[in-house]
């Protein structure tokens, strides 16, 4: 699994079955209907499997944190609405974001299957998960997908704009799904600043230090520990001043066009039905050879190949779908505990 952890960070196995059965009883213990509670829970699975820990199992701690806090509301439903121009949008109602994502990208892709091209925003929602699933979704049935958010500046400073020191932008991510060669969608999924605030937070819980170059402390110095982040430091830009660039862009999407973020972020959803273009079998092949090409490029260095976006999550959910998965012991430890504190049932651990 790639990790941004410490690599001497202590893990423990632990049954899918048993931390999603732990994720879904503490959701529902939150108030959360059953229902969302299991689709939660799955997305959290999903994402370890995927081998994408910054939002894994980890992620229900802050989840049960929010509901308690009352940031999250937990007995309401993401809607799909039309807004005064006509516009389709989800209105998650303050809820957590992962079913409202689910909404928004089956209406986006009916509409563009059946119309050409097709958007849809989102707005009054919490954490929305791991973006590059529902990009993937999309992939997998024809669309090009294109999934931006930003805004919640007044509750999410994490990052400093380039060249400052200060947090004052949130980590304003984007995903792209289409669809690819023989191995599937290629998918890009990334957040606008150096890491995904899960790695910060989730490294604090696990008691793991970061990279290089991820983090700086208050005074704007180098750090590699999470704890400087909280104690008044912020997260870097993804490759300087292009990071930012893009980070600024989403702001302008979500919060100058879409109007204030309520909750978390707002997001904009584009969809475009690929056969508009070329053919699906067509563009498979044609695909194929470029990605093939990139495949076959000598690694550099320090690398064992050269690989595509989304193929590394696609293996890996191929290769560990129902094994194990490995969390550091210290959030494992605190997920347990939480349970017990809600008594919801922990098994053996």
């Amino acid at each position: 699994m790639a990790s941004k952890y410490s690599a001497d960070t202590e893990r423990v196995a632990v049954a899918a079955v048993q931390a999603q059965s732990l994720a879904r009883g503490i959701m529902v213990a939150n108030g959360c209907p059953d229902d969302i509670a299991e689709e939660v829970a799955a997305h959290l699975i999903d994402s370890e499997w995927s081998g994408v820990e910054s939002h894994g199992v980890w992620r229900i701690l802050p989840y049960a944190g929010y509901y308690d806090s009352g940031y999250l509301k937990a007995g309401v439903r993401p809607e799909l609405k039309q807004n005064a121009q006509g516009a389709w949008m989800v209105d998650g109602h303050g809820g957590i974001g992962i079913p409202a994502m689910s909404i928004a990208t089956r209406d986006v892709v009916e509409r563009a299957k059946a119309g050409g091209l097709a958007a849809i925003a989102l707005q009054n929602v919490g954490h929305t998960g791991r973006l590059g699933a529902f990009a993937e979704e999309a992939a997998k049935q024809g669309c090009l997908m294109i999934i931006i958010g930003g805004g919640g500046r007044e509750n999410w400073r994490l990052v400093a704009p380039y060249g400052g020191r200060k947090a004052l932008m949130s980590t304003n991510p984007y995903s792209i799904g289409i669809p690819g060669g023989d191995r599937g969608p290629v998918v890009v999924d990334f957040a606008t600043s150096a890491a995904a605030a899960g790695w910060v937070y989730g490294a604090k819980i696990a008691g793991a230090q970061l990279p290089e170059g991820v983090l700086i402390d208050m005074e704007g110095a180098p750090t590699t520990d999470p704890q400087d982040y909280f104690d008044g430091g912020a997260i870097l830009t993804a490759g300087g001043a292009k990071g930012y660039a893009l980070s600024v862009a989403a702001e302008m999407i979500a919060e100058a066009l879409l109007g204030p973020a309520t909750t978390e972020c707002n997001w904009l959803m584009l969809a475009m039905d690929c056969t508009l273009y070329r053919a699906p079998t067509q563009m498979q092949n044609i695909a194929e050879g470029i990605l093939d090409e990139f495949r076959n490029c000598p690694p550099a260095a320090g690398f064992d190949r050269v690989e595509i976006p989304g193929e590394r999550e696609a293996d890996a959910r191929a290769r560990n779908a129902d094994q194990p998965i490995h969390l550091p012991r210290a959030t494992w430890e605190k997920i347990v505990t939480l349970a017990e504190e809600l008594s919801v049932p922990t098994g053996s651990h």
